[in-house]
């Protein structure tokens, strides 16, 4: 009986554990969040501020496309005028048998107008492809201004994660020290070593430790700042994933680009506008009123009436105009083709700037490398001289804080050559944001 009991209770506590599993997984996903620049790049998409705006320009769109459709629905006009003139028209002469009524020379007339489109030369059709393509143009620059976005989270981002291998390395800088004051308190112990020798490298390891406070201080500014453009909380638990190297590629594939392309689309939609105004326009339209006199001009009574038919109308004003406009349209495609060689010439000019950055870097750390395995072997050797006595606590550090030199150093270049990379990708136009 008791082993029975014995054996309820695990299996109690083992279904607590199972119950209590998903919690600690999800209590461990919310303090340790893992984050990839590929993240940031979405999150910060979807919570900054001028995102809002692609929105606002689509509802535009919709209201001004729907209002340009509304031109092919009927208009109803409502006109009335009183009037007094100086004379009216009469019969100077009696025909037996008529009775010619005398006009008055107030007269009135209230009517109201029924005006459909049959034919308006292509314009209701033209004011819509304008609303549409001018809707593409304000998406694609506000494309132009997000993408300056890129460069400042990778800043942000690099920026920690240098923080990050930098406290990595001084976490071995921190052990190497430490090794020191052991084998400087053995001595001290033999009797072989100073007292000062043991505090000195007791100061190095203070030293090491307010460096690492610094380095916390440092991250925890970039991680804030990284959160506000995510709108998500980070804290020293979070761990960010070290990204892989971009790939390189010559091709510019920028937002301007396609910016410029549907600019003069535009352009192209508005010179359509002109051709269309030179067209004639044929509408349907119905008048029915109530006046005096009517349409009976034999009579000076109040009267109802109506009239429909066909308006054909063709106003060859623009035609004044239409030569200087089109110059007009000519020279802003001009200025835009200036504008899209400009704008590719600076950057092929970056182009060259940072790939040359990206090559220094390549060679700095095949530098780097050479340079800590000999600091190592050096460092190494120090504390084998430290051990046996021959060398002094202050020439033992001198060596520890070279060798961190270097690996700091290389960490350095490491983090310059992927922002150098990330640099030259935000140039060309080839951000990956998933």
């Amino acid at each position: 009986m008791l082993k029975l009991t014995i054996w309820l209770d695990r299996i109690r506590v083992l279904f607590c554990i199972l119950l209590l599993l998903p919690g600690v997984q999800l209590f461990a996903q919310q303090v340790m969040p893992h984050l990839s620049i590929g993240e940031v790049y979405q999150l910060a998409e979807q919570n900054y501020p001028l995102i809002k705006e692609r929105d606002l320009i689509t509802k535009t769109k919709d209201y001004s496309v729907s209002n340009a459709a509304r031109g092919y629905l009927p208009t109803l006009n409502i006109n009335g005028q009183a009037t007094y003139q100086s004379a009216v028209t009469s019969i100077p002469f009696n025909v037996p048998g008529i009775k010619i009524p005398a006009y008055s020379k107030d007269q009135y007339n209230i009517h109201g107008e029924v005006d459909q489109v049959i034919y308006d030369g292509g314009t209701i059709k033209n004011q819509k492809q304008t609303a549409r393509a001018n809707e593409v143009v304000q998406q694609q620059n506000l494309e132009v201004e997000l993408y300056a976005l890129y460069d400042r989270l990778n800043q942000l981002f690099l920026g920690a994660m240098l923080v990050d291998e930098q406290l990595k390395q001084n976490e071995l800088l921190k052990k190497d020290v430490q090794n020191g004051i052991d084998k400087a308190k053995a001595q001290l112990a033999n009797g072989t070593a100073y007292r000062s020798s043991v505090d000195e490298l007791q100061a190095q390891l203070l030293t090491t430790d307010q460096a690492r406070v610094e380095l916390n201080a440092t991250r925890k500014a970039y991680l804030d700042m990284l959160g506000v453009f995510i709108n998500k909380q980070l804290d020293e638990n979070t761990v960010l994933e070290k990204p892989d190297a971009p790939v390189i590629t010559d091709e510019v594939s920028r937002p301007e680009l396609l910016y410029y392309d549907y600019q003069k689309q535009l352009y192209d939609l508005q010179e359509q506008m002109l051709k269309n105004q030179l067209l004639p326009k044929l509408n349907f339209y119905a008048q029915g009123g109530y006046a005096r006199p009517g349409l009976d001009f034999l009579s000076n009574d109040f009267s109802w009436y109506y009239i429909g038919g066909l308006r054909l109308s063709w106003n060859l004003g623009s035609l004044y105009t239409l030569k200087n406009q089109r110059n007009i349209l000519d020279l802003d495609r001009t200025t835009l083709d200036v504008q899209k060689e400009t704008f590719m010439f600076n950057t092929r000019i970056t182009q060259k700037q940072q790939n040359a950055d990206v090559e220094k870097f390549i060679a700095l750390l095949k530098k780097d490398d050479d340079i800590i395995a000999l600091r190592e072997s050096v460092k190494t050797a120090s504390a084998a001289q430290l051990e046996n006595g021959v060398l002094s606590a202050h020439d033992f550090i001198t060596e520890v804080n070279a060798a961190d030199e270097a690996h700091q150093t290389r960490i350095l270049h490491e983090v310059q050559l992927l922002q150098a990379q990330f640099s030259y990708q935000n140039t060309m136009g080839n951000i990956k944001t998933k």
